[in-house]
């Protein structure tokens, strides 16, 4: 066991984008089985439910399991994890590849794969998450994030029109088995790199109360963190009130611009080339000195840029596309920064737990949502609720700037690293 200085280590960037790479590779794969996979349901069955049943069962793990699991990963080795998670993945997907070769696949079978696809993920985003801490040092973790939301918005841009070629061309359950190569390549570049681990308390057998007090324990850390519990409450608002509007967006298309498909495949292009560039231009720039000044400065933009997409006039589409373009934008602006916060504020030996519960609330909080937006949307019209989504980002802001708990969120004394310096300490 030693203790360093994340700064000392030089040679920080071979190891981690060695990595990043990998499980890059592992994200193309992903989304090309999402898309295979409900383009299928959409095929075989025609039916609007069986698609929200698929989508309940992709968001049921992190709402439920992921403040367990987060609980798991600060008590296990994070690389462990992720390779576990990265290999039970492509194993449950090789199966379905099997039974669509075979002819016998039913829908039970794909909602149970991507039931514990899900379930995979919420093992492997904190491991993962929690890892960057420990491998970049704090300067350039927003530039880190910057890149992630980047290469994000390529492959949403990118990966849905490759699966769609790709589902053309071949059948199925080939589509499906390239899920399965990338995934070797993400478990492959993993399997040689170390990864630092947090110095962690001796843990007693590991039982459900064991397990259930570390999850209180994630609860009470964040309890005695005022400012960070006020951002990540607001975060949950937003998001409350920010998601339903981009899953409304295919009746703002046909209702309000008398839209087709193809309108509502622009917008999706837009939104991620705005996602891209701000990603792009995190990465470079880094943000502001303060971390809560660079994302509060991107949620003033992404309400400032809904508003415009909501208030668009009917024969002016192209408006609503620089509103979409600008919201995209400052997206990775908004949300790197704050994921940046997280990994340089929260304790090592925390981190699962806390990326977990924000997952958990992020996850809870989008249904709930759509619950309100839809009947909303139905009587007062689509445009009313990207107001509210656009005004609630503006008023988040304004309110988060004005606390100083969050504020100064980063100046906490005995914060578990700063600049030049660490009391971090890792096991080999």
């Amino acid at each position: 066991m030693m203790s360093v200085t994340i700064d000392e280590r030089s040679n920080w960037k071979r190891p981690f984008f060695i990595i990043w790479i990998g499980q890059a590779f592992s994200i193309v794969g992903s989304i090309l089985v999402q898309f295979a996979l409900v383009w299928w349901l959409t095929r075989e069955t025609g039916s609007a439910t069986v698609l929200a049943t698929a989508t309940i069962f992709s968001m049921l793990p992190g709402i439920f399991i992921g403040p367990f699991s987060g609980a798991l990963v600060d008590r296990w080795n994070r690389k462990t994890i992720m390779l576990v998670a990265d290999s039970l993945i492509a194993l449950m997907t090789a199966g379905l590849v099997l039974v669509f070769w075979m002819g016998q696949a039913q829908v039970w079978h794909v909602l149970v794969v991507m039931l514990v696809r899900a379930l995979g993920g919420t093992f492997h985003f904190p491991a993962m998450q929690a890892s960057t801490s420990l491998m970049v040092p704090e300067k350039h973790l927003s530039r880190v994030a910057g890149l992630n939301q980047a290469l994000n918005g390529v492959l949403n841009i990118a990966a849905p029109p490759l699966g769609a070629f790709l589902m053309s061309l071949l059948p199925i359950y080939q589509v499906l088995a390239i899920d399965i190569v990338t995934a070797a390549i993400a478990v492959g570049t993993l399997a040689f790199i170390h990864i630092p681990q947090p110095k962690r308390r001796p843990e007693g057998v590991l039982t459900p109360q064991a397990l259930w007090g570390d999850v209180r324990e994630g609860f009470r850390y964040l309890a005695h963190w005022p400012g960070m519990l006020i951002l990540l409450g607001m975060a949950t608002l937003v998001n409350l009130l920010m998601s339903p509007a981009f899953s409304l967006m295919p009746l703002m298309i046909t209702r309000v611009f008398k839209g087709e498909a193809m309108h509502l495949g622009v917008m999706n292009s837009a939104e991620g080339l705005g996602v891209i560039l701000g990603g792009l231009a995190l990465s470079v720039w880094g943000g502001f000195k303060r971390k809560v000044h660079t994302s509060m400065a991107g949620l003033v933009g992404m309400g400032l840029g809904v508003i415009l997409l909501g208030s668009a006039p009917a024969q002016m589409f192209g408006v609503a596309l620089l509103g979409i373009g600008i919201a995209g934008f400052m997206n990775p602006i908004t949300n790197g920064p704050l994921f940046a916060l997280l990994q340089a504020k929260i304790a090592p030996e925390m981190q699962g737990r806390v990326f977990n519960l924000v997952g958990a609330l992020a996850s809870a909080a989008s249904p709930l949502g759509l619950m309100l937006a839809a009947p909303v949307a139905d009587y007062l019209g689509i445009r009313f609720w990207f107001w509210i989504a656009g005004v609630s980002c503006l008023v988040m802001a304004g309110v988060a700037l004005s606390i100083p708990a969050v504020v100064h969120l980063e100046d906490v004394s005995g914060a578990p690293r700063s600049e030049g310096r660490s009391a971090l300490a890792v096991q080999d």
